[in-house]
């Protein structure tokens, strides 16, 4: 599929966007519910009529998971469950399938950001059971589902007992872009929808390779040494955290022609704190700035106002940056990464992307996943975009 790149009119520009005070939920969600009705935003595509017979005739589908299990369902799923840890990153993928978020029964309680996407854009969402981070089996099995999908890190925990009681369970990965690739064709054909899975798929894939294919012949000596920092404030505490080597967010420094300079920093599997005097010494061209609650613009402002960090190479070169989100952050393995390497790639060779505006990527990316597009992009998406945007 060619997913043509064409201006989009009516995006809202700005040099640096800050995060704009949101509406109350109901009331989104009831502009939503009038906008889906106008503008059918539920128009994607969805599987055929002879796919639906075909799987409720009882011909079972096996597929294998992200663990190489497999997983048979004889029919298409209509109760899906997601929940656990990470829930965005699962429901923001199957939610880019048609009909999923009306089949979803329960999901997990979302605690990232100010606002929830899967809340405003969908109308019906209070029909949804929510449940808590630490949910147990029992009351994943009380809804009844005929799918779940789980991370596969929360297999002991919440999978394998869900497993004995007999229900599907899928686990997925999605932390990296290979991934992405197999996880979103896996779930295309665990929920009946294999062309939107490979569609997705092919999406993800082309997106990633039409950046990669001009940052990767960049030189060493051209790639700016780059600080990704995630802002964190517990207790009262404030603290600087740099990710592990293995986690998307450093590959997507080097995939979009940067040198992550806290590589071999952090060989755990968290976040880890770093001193400002470490951050000094490494005295990066550019920093990154990661907030979660979205405060990334407010707090880099008063950051670099600071005697101390104005000393940094990158803020005084006007180099340090609060990564973009709209609902959520643009640097994590939820399908905002995409956005996140374009973004990236962007700030650090801007030569290498002339005349191809990051606006319509965010545009062309709202309308493939979620039919998001037109006066609904100016309502749901445009309003609640913040960072340092073009």
């Amino acid at each position: 599929m060619d997913y043509t790149r064409t201006s989009a009119p009516g995006f809202c520009q700005a040099k640096r966007f800050s995060s704009v005070s949101s509406r109350s939920v109901s009331s989104r969600r009831a502009l939503l519910a009038g906008v889906w009705l106008l503008a059918g935003l539920l128009s994607v595509p969805s599987p055929g009529p002879g796919q639906l017979q075909a799987s409720e005739s009882g011909t079972p589908r096996t597929v294998r998971d992200a663990l190489n299990r497999p997983v048979t369902l004889t029919v298409p799923p209509e109760r899906i469950v997601t929940a656990g840890r990470a829930m965005i990153m699962t429901a923001g993928v199957l939610w880019a399938f048609p009909g999923v978020p009306d089949r979803t029964v329960g999901l997990g309680r979302n605690t990232q950001g100010p606002a929830n996407f899967l809340e405003v854009t969908h109308p019906r969402y209070n029909e949804i059971t929510l449940l808590e981070r630490t949910v147990g089996p029992e009351q994943v099995a009380a809804l009844r589902p005929d799918l779940v999908v789980l991370k596969s890190g929360v297999r002991e925990s919440l999978g394998r007992p869900l497993e004995r009681l007999g229900f599907p369970v899928l686990y997925v990965d999605l932390e990296t872009p290979e991934q992405y690739d197999r996880d979103l064709i896996m779930l295309g054909a665990a929920l009946d929808q294999e062309e939107r899975g490979r569609e997705l798929a092919r999406f993800f894939r082309e997106t990633t390779r039409a950046v990669t294919a001009r940052t990767a012949g960049v030189p060493r000596e051209e790639r700016p040494s780059s600080l990704l920092i995630y802002h964190r404030q517990a207790g009262g505490q404030v603290s600087f955290n740099v990710p592990p080597d293995g986690w998307l967010q450093t590959r997507l420094v080097e995939m979009a022609g940067g040198r992550p300079l806290w590589r071999g920093a952090n060989p755990g599997g968290g976040w880890s704190t770093v001193s400002f005097e470490q951050i000094a010494a490494w005295d990066p061209d550019t920093i990154i700035l990661v907030d979660y609650g979205g405060e990334a613009p407010s707090l880099r402002d008063g950051l670099a106002r600071q005697p101390r960090w104005r000393q940094l190479r990158a803020v005084r070169e006007d180099r340090f940056y609060a990564m973009p989100r709209d609902y959520y952050s643009w640097d994590q393995p939820d399908v905002r990464w995409l956005l996140g390497l374009q973004w990236l790639a962007r700030q650090f060779h801007p030569r290498l992307f002339t005349g191809e505006p990051l606006e319509e990527e965010i545009h062309l990316f709202f309308s493939t996943l979620y039919g998001i597009e037109g006066r609904s992009f100016e309502e749901l998406i445009a309003p609640v975009l913040a960072g340092d945007l073009p």
